[in-house]
């Protein structure tokens, strides 16, 4: 019992430990090894040839089996329409080229676990696209002769559906990236994602850190004020969008009307129907909700502080400033350093409340390269282009990181920057 209960207190450590990582691993490593992988293959959800990541040529069987039953529904309306001899039996005998089909099909492609999808090597896939062939070659054959028939033209429509059960290698290497890097929408959706990201963090950080130093000083009440400052971080973010609309809203938003009335807008209408006062009121919202969370951190950062330093550094003479300045501002480089990296990366992605508040326009000006990759993967279903948008924002994303740890001299790794 007792060595029991010593291995216990040896492992408990990784027992108490493995479920946080089993859910770090499930929903954040496997998303980035499958958008990795998605990256390099020219994936389409709406394409059925292209719908999933291929190293080699497959065959859709189930698509396959489907053209060849709606074929012989149609020949067998053509059966009642035709009045020759000689076309009742090329009609027959294209039945029979397609049951010896299925029958190919049952015996050469078709898998023990009857798989919709299966490998084929070269030389199978030669085969089955001849005999493909061959079937629309002889419904060529039998439009041709002059009797009547049902619909033609739909019947050779469904024939060319043969052409989509062949699927060939979308592995596309690193041809994404470079259609992303030449894609002049994720340029301009960059770059506004950039300027966005810049001047919120940067008012956020003015503006938390003045909240703050406002909220660590000794009052009466400070925790109802600690607490109420928080309400607009608690909104859900297309909650506060739809607020900020109404307040935006030309005809009866008071936002828009004051705005007007001191001259920074040419009219209420004209609030989110530019592009400057759309990325301003873009701004102001975003600054509004999220600049309590950037005060939260930098709190804990200077609570961190031992009061006896500014203490000492009164009893010598030292000045507000110089305490902020030689004091506050170095001890709390860690936190404005965490601060800046979760706004950061909050607002280099930020998409539900530019979606509601302006939808990326007008024309495209606010569209942010977060929403221009969502609707490319799930608008557009281009899978493979999205997850290499993805990964270019991740890659600047971790640039951006690189130069805040290099400008606030942070060590990350146990080592100096």
């Amino acid at each position: 019992m007792k060595k029991f209960s010593k291995w216990v207190d040896r492992k408990a450590g990784y027992v108490l430990t493995f479920p946080v990582v089993l859910i770090i691993v499930l929903f954040s490593v496997l998303p980035i090894l499958f958008t990795l992988q998605y990256s390099f293959f020219d994936m389409q959800l709406n394409d059925r040839s292209r719908n999933d990541t291929y190293f080699r040529s497959h065959v859709n069987l189930q698509l396959n089996q489907e053209t060849v039953d709606y074929l012989n529904f149609y020949l067998g309306f053509d059966e009642g329409y035709a009045q020759n001899e000689a076309t009742l039996m090329k009609i027959d005998e294209i039945k029979q080229d397609l049951a010896e089909f299925e029958d190919y099909v049952a015996d050469e492609l078709a898998t023990s676990d009857m798989r919709a999808i299966v490998q084929v090597n070269e030389s199978k896939q030669n085969d089955f696209m001849a005999q493909q062939g061959h079937i629309v070659s002889q419904l060529e054959e039998l439009y041709a002769m002059d009797d009547e028939f049902y619909s033609p033209e739909d019947t050779m429509a469904v024939a060319g559906e043969f052409e989509t059960t062949i699927i060939e290698p979308n592995f596309s290497g690193l041809d994404n990236f470079g259609k992303v890097i030449q894609d002049r929408r994720v340029h301009s959706t960059l770059l506004f994602t950039v300027i966005f990201t810049a001047i919120s963090v940067f008012l956020e950080l003015v503006l938390g850190l003045v909240l703050a130093l406002i909220m660590n000083q000794p009052f009466k009440g400070r925790g109802i004020i600690r607490t109420f400052s928080l309400i607009p971080w608690a909104i859900p973010t297309a909650v506060a969008a739809l607020i900020w609309s109404y307040l935006y809203n030309g005809s009866s938003g008071i936002v828009s009307h004051v705005f007007s009335y001191i001259g920074l807008i040419q009219s209420p209408a004209s609030m989110l129907n530019s592009s400057g006062n759309a990325l301003m009121g873009i701004i102001i919202a975003d600054v509004w909700k999220t600049t309590p969370y950037m005060a939260l951190l930098l709190l804990g950062g200077l609570q961190t502080i031992p009061n006896n330093l500014y203490e000492s550094s009164s009893l010598e003479g030292a000045s507000k400033w110089q305490q902020f300045r030689h004091i506050t501002l170095p001890l709390l480089k860690p936190s404005i350093f965490v601060a800046l990296l979760f706004r950061t990366l909050d607002a280099f992605r930020i998409l539900d409340l530019i979606y509601v508040l302006t939808g990326g326009g007008p024309g495209g000006t606010t569209e942010s390269i977060s929403l221009y990759a969502y609707r490319v993967m799930f608008s557009q279903t281009r899978f493979g282009y999205g997850s290499a948008i993805v990964l270019i924002m991740a890659l600047v994303v971790g640039i951006v990181t690189f130069v805040y740890a290099k400008a606030l001299d942070v060590d990350i790794l146990g080592q100096n920057v």
